[in-house]
């Protein structure tokens, strides 16, 4: 049968008739299967992409969220039953679910991140353990050359402590020149 499919259609098929313990119950021989090994990396500018993207799933995901929030927060308050004669915590009924119902949007615009961030890793896991490893890294160069927030003032605030905003080879530069800046202000203020 094996050699007729071969013969016929070109097709390699191959027969065990008993599984033997070392031998995995499925065969995976395309590259996206491939185990990685571990000396796998990511380049900075790959990298400081993959952020960027990261970061605006979390953004764009607080959208969805607030509206949610704000459906959710209408529908539960809504429905409730309203009194006008007795206050509730001093305020008129009213303007409190309104500003409950507001609270909720402003709860669903906070979790918005969240939500982002796990769908995001949900999407690649594949490449997460060397985003992670990469992370780490990158934060380990961000506390190295990140400034004292001690010699801070209204005149000199610290430019982008934790680096947040770098989402590229040349602004992770720019945020390096804008810490010396900051460290040269903070040594040697001007009168």
């Amino acid at each position: 049968m094996a050699s007729l499919l071969k013969r016929s259609y070109g097709i390699r098929v191959s027969v065990t008739t008993k599984p033997t313990p070392k031998t995995k119950s499925f065969i995976c021989q395309s590259s996206s299967c491939a185990s990685k090994s571990p000396n796998d990396t990511i380049t900075w500018s790959k990298y400081l992409e993959i952020r960027r993207g990261k970061r605006r799933w979390e953004t764009i995901l607080s959208i969805p969220s607030s509206i949610l929030g704000l459906v959710g927060g209408a529908a539960y308050f809504g429905s409730q039953e309203i009194d006008m004669t007795k206050p509730i915590m001093g305020i008129d009924p009213m303007i409190f679910y309104s500003v409950c119902t507001v609270a909720c949007t402003g709860l669903g615009y906070l979790l918005g991140p969240t939500f982002g961030a796990a769908c995001w890793r949900m999407t690649h896991r594949r490449t997460l353990p060397l985003i992670e490893a990469k992370d780490r890294e990158f934060h380990r160069h961000i506390v190295k050359n990140r400034v004292d927030p001690r010699a801070q003032g209204t005149n000199n605030p610290v430019p982008d402590y934790h680096g947040e905003k770098i989402g590229s080879l040349h602004q992770y530069r720019q945020w390096l020149r804008d810490q010396a800046k900051f460290r040269q202000k903070a040594q040697f203020p001007e009168e």
